[in-house]
């Protein structure tokens, strides 16, 4: 968890790095795109949440009274906040296109596969219905990964 929190507080504060775009109109058209990419990746964020609902805890391991969760969010994709922190990450890099942040945002994709991949260990204890929706519902990349 706090390798999360340095990797997305260096998205956001840390440095740039080298910038990756330098044409102009290019640049206006990333930023925009970022942008919009920014808002949709919060509005996942934010109905992910509300998906999980009386389910939602900082911590990786699931709360004793947990249900299963295969709806809203959850039929695309098995970590729609970790899909949302991935989207914004992206829309950062859009608005900023630094190599720095590229690697940064590479490094919480990276983080995020390692914590889901632990996460689920508990889920499938947990829920033995678990392993079904694991090969039917992609990890942390609707319909990709």
């Amino acid at each position: 968890m706090v390798v999360q929190g340095i990797l997305i507080g260096l998205i956001l504060f840390g440095p740039q790095g080298f910038p990756l775009i330098t044409s102009e109109p290019l640049t206006a058209i990333l930023q925009s795109c970022g942008i919009a990419i920014g808002l949709l990746a919060c509005l996942i964020m934010v109905i992910a949440v509300i998906n999980l609902g009386k389910n939602l805890t900082p911590l990786p391991c699931p709360k004793d009274d947990a249900v299963l969760i295969q709806t809203g969010l959850y039929r695309y994709v098995r970590h729609p906040i970790y899909f949302g922190v991935l989207l914004a990450a992206l829309a950062w890099l859009l608005v900023f296109p630094g190599l720095f942040v590229l690697v940064y945002a590479l490094g919480l994709f990276f983080l995020f596969d390692i914590k889901a991949r632990r996460e689920e260990v508990w889920l499938v204890d947990r829920f033995p219905a678990y392993r079904d929706y694991q090969a039917t519902v992609k990890k942390l990349i609707p319909g990709i990964y």
